[in-house]
């Protein structure tokens, strides 16, 4: 091979090598933006899923929210805001008031042991009875459930008082009634499930628009709100011109349906 050709394929080698670098430099600049843009795009996600995380818990909860929501009583009420909801026969002379939370065990027993003498009393008209909802457990619990079933109970009402009643007995009985520690009265699902076995309340489509819309989710607040301020201190409680209706112990509200009988009509006599 003579030397000009060796300097000639020397010339195009070293040509071919300088091509191939300056190809490779572009690659990896293109690659270092890629890389660059990547990283921005990355961190503009996380910076916006950081702003949404951050609005997302600066809004104020559905419960919270609903303090602001227009008042709609149910029907049937009276009083501030709707809140005083009385229920038997106008010629009653004296009325049993009732503080029971929802979710209250103490409560679901009461109304389980008691609950269908009180409904019977009330129908021949012994005395009427006065309902105060509370939603303390949920307060304890940071649940919903208490507060949930008082709107379903407010949209019961506005159909009749007797749904109203058979409705709290349904939430209140063995079958329906969750431990303390299951919230399952946040779910607008149940709430429509145990209603389906009030016949007044079965396939109702007003009460269960109710129910999902939260239409009585303020007033439920509301009635909570009335307890807060009764100075009771937990439920069931049972009073009648004032006065706390308690068992044989002197303390709590009557467990049998002897004691209650003892109780009220010690009540109605005073």
């Amino acid at each position: 091979m003579s030397k000009r050709n060796s300097q000639q394929a020397k010339t195009a080698a070293r040509e071919r090598l300088r091509i191939e670098r300056e190809r490779q430099a572009k690659r990896d600049k293109v690659k270092r933006q890629l890389i660059v843009a990547g990283s921005v795009v990355a961190v503009l996600a996380v910076a916006g899923g950081v702003g949404y995380a951050v609005v997302q818990n600066n809004k104020p909860s559905h419960w919270e929210a609903a303090k602001s929501d227009k008042l709609v009583a149910p029907a049937h009420t009276s009083g501030t805001n709707g809140t005083t909801v009385v229920i038997g026969k106008s010629s009653a002379k004296k009325t049993l008031v009732m503080y029971e939370d929802p979710r209250c065990p103490i409560c679901a027993q009461f109304e389980q042991t008691v609950g269908s003498t009180v409904k019977k009393d009330v129908d021949e008209g012994k005395f009427k009875i006065q309902y105060v909802g509370a939603s303390f457990i949920d307060t304890n619990t940071q649940g919903e459930g208490s507060k949930n079933a008082l709107s379903a109970m407010g949209a019961a009402l506005n159909v009749s008082p007797e749904a109203f009643l058979e409705y709290k007995s349904a939430l209140y009985s063995a079958k329906w009634h969750p431990e303390e520690t299951e919230d399952k009265f946040k779910d607008d699902g149940y709430l429509i499930k145990v209603a389906n076995t009030v016949p007044a309340l079965k396939d109702n489509a007003a009460f269960q628009k109710a129910v999902k819309d939260g239409t009585y989710d303020k007033w439920a607040l509301d009635m909570s709100d009335v307890f807060n301020k009764s100075g009771v201190q937990g439920t069931p409680t049972l009073k009648m011109d004032g006065k706390t209706i308690t068992g044989s112990d002197g303390k709590n509200a009557p467990m049998t349906v002897a004691e209650f009988n003892a109780a009220i009509d010690n009540a109605l006599k005073s």
